[in-house]
């Protein structure tokens, strides 16, 4: 059970551990305290510990609502605290000597940091662990910063030297035991109970140090793992990832400091992108400046493309090319697909009237005067994938189904499928808007002509896309005409 970072399974685990390692201590190892048994020591231990726990589950939650979640120096100071009353006990029913209490206030301060540091650490795992799930890596520093490097040294140092200090009171304490009771000496079994001591003192200190240092593994493995996963989805170009940061330390100025370098790619990036839309769109309406069509007829044709593409994304035919950033690059190619028009005499693209056949041709040849301009393009800016879609979009949008259209005759799906999009939403844009050489069609007359033209002109699964968001595409066209009407 956890409450707002407590985890009080594991508070009470610590607590009924250093209980039992205590008495068993006091009860067993210790060849001092042969006046106490196993069940004296452990009930004088379960009170004065049941106690401790008691007051650490009741302060806990006030700390932690003041963000001041302390657990080394709050469990140290318990422990001592403790360790206090016991040793009066002690040597006011038992007469303990003065060595003794000490032993008794040094080893419950001791069980008091290492309960401390393995529930601080528990504390931060679980804590990084929600900040993640809340899509909230990076805490906000407050304070000095401490360097991970020095925590490291210091607990190593700490551990050092409670072992070096517990092993010479020990020492001392045993050598005074031997000296007042000779037969031990002279039987062995002092020796035994001495190196017994020794033994279980040892194991006690580099059990909680292994589970201290792993769970300081834990943690970093667990910050470094998720930095590691962010850094993967940012090389992928996902700019909106952040590295996690768990404290102020190494590792969360390494984060801090990546982030911020982030953050200026993806403001560069986004410039770049906000300069290439910009392009794209003068240039395409620099092309539609020359024709009798309006502006707003690149707008359309593309949230009409990007409509239908969103439509078929949904089967699992297209699935795999229609993805989200495929869907992007193609709403923001289609604006280029009649770029060419710019290399058309305007003696034929700006005729009011129906077209010579001579005518004709010339006008077919806008698809490829723009191909080979985006192919130029594409040449000297390396390879774009926004560029490579733009020229296909430019060469294929007047293909059609059944082989019949130009430059290259291509039927089906020998037509790629960003050009048989596009091939639907120009014709539809084509038929509801009023051009100089004919008045603007209903949706419901050019979606009879797009009906007759399925398996002919259209691909039919764009058809039934186009059926399927046939409100869309009004909706579209609306929201276009009223902010012609506006301007």
């Amino acid at each position: 059970m956890k409450q707002q970072g407590f985890n009080v399974i594991l508070t009470a685990g610590l607590y009924i551990l250093a209980t039992l390692l205590f008495s068993l201590y006091g009860g067993r190892v210790c060849p001092f305290l042969e006046s106490l048994t196993l069940e004296e020591v452990l009930l004088h231990s379960a009170v004065v510990f049941g106690i401790m726990l008691l007051t650490r589950v009741i302060i806990t939650p006030i700390l932690l609502e003041k963000r001041r979640a302390r657990f080394i120096f709050l469990d140290g100071t318990l422990f001592l605290m403790g360790s206090v009353p016991l040793c009066l006990f002690y040597y006011l029913h038992y007469q303990f000597p003065f060595e003794s209490s000490l032993k008794i206030i040094f080893g419950m301060g001791l069980f008091g940091f290492f309960t401390g540091s393995i529930l601080h650490l528990d504390y931060k795992i679980n804590r990084f662990s929600e900040r993640l799930n809340q899509g909230q890596p990076s805490l906000n520093f407050l304070g000095a910063r401490c360097s991970l490097v020095k925590q490291m040294i210091t607990l190593v140092v700490i551990l050092l030297c409670t072992l070096t200090i517990m092993m010479i009171m020990v020492a001392f304490k045993d050598i005074g035991w031997l000296e007042e009771t000779p037969e031990a000496l002279r039987d062995g079994s002092g020796k035994v109970s001495v190196l017994k001591e020794f033994i279980y003192i040892a194991g006690i200190l580099t059990g909680y140090s292994l589970a201290i240092m792993l769970m300081g593994a834990k943690l970093v493995k667990q910050i470094l793992t998720s930095q590691e996963q962010a850094l993967v989805e940012i090389t992928k170009g996902c700019f909106d990832a952040r590295l996690p940061a768990a404290q102020n330390d190494e590792l969360g100025a390494i984060a801090r400091m990546t982030n911020q370098m982030v953050d200026s790619l993806q403001s560069a990036q986004d410039e770049v992108q906000m300069t290439r839309d910009v392009a794209i769109v003068s240039i395409a309406a620099l092309a539609e400046s020359r024709d009798n069509e309006t502006g707003e007829h690149i707008l359309r044709t593309q949230e009409y493309v990007k409509a239908l593409a969103v439509q078929l994304a949904k089967h699992a035919k297209h699935s795999d090319l229609l993805t989200p950033d495929y869907i992007d690059l193609l709403h923001k190619s289609a604006p280029l697909h009649d770029v060419g028009k710019v290399g058309i005499p305007d003696s034929v693209l700006l005729k009011p009237g129906k077209l010579t056949d001579e005518e004709f041709e010339i006008m077919k040849g806008h698809v490829q005067i723009g191909a080979d301009a985006l192919s130029i393009a594409e040449k000297r800016m390396g390879e774009s994938s926004f560029l490579t879609l733009a020229r296909e979009i430019a060469l294929t949008h007047h293909e059609k189904w059944n082989g019949s259209g130009y430059p290259n005759a291509l039927k089906k799906e020998e037509i790629p499928l960003s050009g048989r999009l596009m091939a639907l939403a120009d014709v539809y844009d084509a038929l509801t808007t009023k051009r100089v050489y004919k008045p603007a069609f209903c949706h419901e007359e050019a979606k009879l002509i797009i009906l007759q033209d399925k398996g002919k002109h259209f691909d039919p699964e764009v058809v039934d896309a186009f059926l399927a968001i046939e409100d869309e595409f009004k909706a579209i066209a609306a929201y276009y005409q009223d902010i012609k009407k506006v301007s």
